[in-house]
């Protein structure tokens, strides 16, 4: 089997629960859709951790956001907001990795993406403009719904600085 390829084009990203559930990517019905919101989710908590930590709570589904999913983001995000940035195309350590809009995500399948896909889970992989391997993000399929949930994410772990913050640029 052939590794599937995804694009996902925001035209914004979302400021407020409501508008992430009003956009056609808000139904979740499409693992993909799940993915690109995380990521714009994830983007906005350095400026508005409530909202994002709402988007989150949404995207979780059924299994909501722990207690430490909670202190793990807020201890990810302490120094390095534009980590989720770079995965929207266009951003780079050379750009500060300030995106192009439209906002661009793709994720990707790879021969193990749906290794635990019967029991309902798939692995997506994204890839990072300051990161030399892609990163995972698992989501679950809820079948009375039709929806897939965010179930767990590695997106945060460290790439290169933007040279702006790179004191060896």
């Amino acid at each position: 089997m052939s590794a599937e390829t995804y694009t996902v084009m925001l035209n914004r990203l979302p400021a407020s629960l409501a508008q992430l559930q009003q956009m056609p990517e808000g139904k979740l019905q499409k693992p993909e859709h799940t993915a690109a919101l995380t990521v714009a989710a994830l983007c906005l908590y350095p400026t508005d951790k409530e909202t994002a930590l709402q988007m989150l709570e949404y995207l979780h589904g059924p299994k909501g956001l722990s207690v430490y999913d909670k202190q793990f983001l807020a201890d990810r995000f302490r120094d390095k907001d534009y980590v989720p940035r770079s995965y929207l195309a266009g951003a780079t350590p050379q750009n500060n990795y300030e995106p192009t809009a439209p906002y661009t995500v793709t994720v990707f399948e790879n021969p193990y993406s749906r290794a635990n896909f019967a029991e309902g889970y798939l692995t997506l992989h994204i890839r990072s403009g300051g990161a030399d391997s892609p990163r995972q993000i698992k989501l679950r399929h809820k079948p009375s719904t039709d929806q897939w949930f965010l179930w767990e994410q590695f997106l945060l772990s460290d790439i290169r600085p933007p040279v702006a913050a790179d004191p060896w640029a």
